[in-house]
């Protein structure tokens, strides 16, 4: 009788070593290197080597210079999973998962006109907690998701700055100047964390979903009582966040700008 050959790992064993080298790649850590990749994932150094350089090969990861990140590719191939849903019903698991982790409210904000509306949530679970529902309008120069619509669209951001930018509370922005650097400091950051600025005693961080063109679709928010989110506790949650934005943006087929 022939006794069959080693002829490697087990396929579901390989599987499940991509599947932790592509898991170390996030929105706050889009680029690694081989040393981040094995650090990340526990790996041998000649196993990460050779992986990595199967995925590159495919298409799964590119390489820039000596680090790598998601093949841009890996969005077209995701694509068809999503077609024919409603990008609402892609997000609306997604915000389940970021209000379980963070035992607060996450919403999906989009701007209409020189406002900016939810159009989906999952409610926290506190008795305590700051009034959101589903079609509320908001202004845009006040609050974290305000903050992101306007900081990659620059013709909304244009129109804003021409209307009076009314107070709210006394932490509103009402200078044109500091909106600016506001915006400015969100599309250099990739997210905004704002406190009182729209309401007393509530806090909000942002961070933006794109499409398939790399235009903005809306806002992923986390708000609630600042008396259960300071700006540290936004500041722990800022990577969450992240990775919330990434997995919406990749799952309705999304790149992000500068992207190929």
């Amino acid at each position: 009788m022939v006794t069959p050959t080693n002829q490697g790992p087990a396929p579901l064993l390989v599987l499940a070593k991509i599947s932790d080298i592509l898991d170390s790649f996030s929105l706050a850590r889009p680029e690694l290197t081989l040393a981040e990749i094995r650090d990340s994932t526990g790996l041998p150094t000649s196993t990460v080597q050779r992986l990595v350089g199967n995925l590159v090969g495919h298409g799964f990861i590119d390489r820039v210079d000596d680090r790598f990140r998601i093949g841009v590719r890996m969005a077209y191939w995701a694509a068809p999973a999503t077609r024919g849903m409603e990008v609402l019903d892609i997000i609306g698991p997604l915000l389940k998962t970021l209000r379980d982790s963070t035992g607060e409210t996450a919403c999906f904000f989009k701007a209409e006109q020189h406002y900016r509306v939810c159009v989906a949530m999952a409610e926290t679970r506190h008795a305590l907690r700051r009034e959101m529902h589903l079609g509320k309008i908001l202004p845009l120069h006040a609050g974290s998701a305000g903050r992101v619509l306007l900081a990659w669209d620059t013709e909304l951001m244009d129109a804003v700055m021409r209307d009076p930018l009314e107070p709210i509370t006394d932490s509103t922005i009402t200078s044109s100047e500091d909106l600016e650097m506001a915006v400015k400091k969100t599309r250099t950051d990739g997210f905004a964390i704002t406190v009182g600025e729209r309401e007393d005693g509530a806090s909000g961080l942002s961070a933006p979903v794109f499409d398939s063109a790399a235009a903005l679709v809306g806002a992923v928010t986390i708000s609630g009582p600042t008396l259960r989110m300071p700006r540290e506790t936004c500041e722990a949650w800022v990577e969450p966040l992240l990775a919330t934005a990434e997995n919406m943006t990749r799952l309705i087929g999304g790149r992000f700008p500068g992207e190929a």
